[in-house]
């Protein structure tokens, strides 16, 4: 389906929301019917264009507060959503936001190379913990993501939005139900352009920051949806890249 960059933008801002609707409706369930408060940590394109605009739109979140490594950023940020001085944090004072009762909630936007380290120093903090996909650069890490979020006794979630996406449950129904037989085979697809090796996307070609490239980026969509329509795990995997890039 084509979309307008307009259309586009929109369609990526309500799947941010609906993608973390149920955890944040079961949550703010369990605190009462108390709005959440969300410090989003990295802000980036994704949490400046999409994921703030999508919790300020829903009714049982709030943007609290944010940690960043950019000061530039954050008397924008501080005027959109009326962020106080005493939500703002560093990377280096991040470890204090223990002591906010504002803040309820972590979620992790940086580059995927940092998700493991801020994940459990979220969960360490006592906050529950929104963490971008892909999880983390290896199993290990997110086993350890996982363990600090069950020894501090907080919600750890990924953000993997095709769970509640209308075409992938359409598919996933037809393929339980056999609507049109047994499945072969299912091919998926997913990519863009990065046109500016240097600037603010770079990391995600980068291995210490981006570490699998474009399978760790977008590829993640489509392995993800192969899978969770289909409803099976692989029995062997085979890769192969190509690049004209040599760098």
């Amino acid at each position: 389906m084509a979309m307008n960059p307009f259309d586009r933008r929109q369609f990526i801002r309500l799947s941010a929301a609906a993608a973390a609707a149920p955890f944040l409706n079961l949550r703010a369930q369990e605190a009462g019917g108390k709005k959440l408060g969300i410090a989003f940590l990295g802000l980036g394109d994704y949490a400046t264009k999409h994921l703030a605009p999508a919790v300020k739109e829903t009714s049982n979140a709030w943007v609290a507060g944010i940690v960043t490594g950019s000061p530039e950023k954050i008397p924008q940020w501080k005027e959109t959503y009326q962020i106080p001085d005493k939500n703002v944090y560093s990377y280096e004072t991040f470890d204090s936001i223990k002591d906010n009762k504002d803040i309820d909630i972590v979620y992790v936007v940086t580059p995927t190379g940092l998700h493991a380290e801020y994940a459990i120093r979220a969960a360490k903090a006592g906050k529950h913990v929104i963490c971008e996909k892909p999880m983390a650069p290896t199993v290990e890490d997110c086993t350890k993501m996982i363990k600090a979020a069950e020894e501090a006794g907080v919600t750890l979630q990924i953000g993997y939005r095709l769970h509640w996406d209308p075409f992938h449950l359409r598919l996933m129904d037809a393929i339980r139900t056999k609507e049109f037989g047994d499945w072969k085979s299912i091919e998926v697809g997913n990519g863009y352009k990065v046109n500016n090796f240097t600037g603010h996307n770079a990391w995600r070609i980068k291995k210490d920051l981006g570490i699998a490239g474009a399978l760790y980026d977008v590829g993640v969509y489509a392995v993800q949806g192969a899978l969770y329509t289909a409803q099976v795990n692989p029995i062997s995997v085979t890769a192969k890249k190509s690049t004209d890039r040599p760098d």
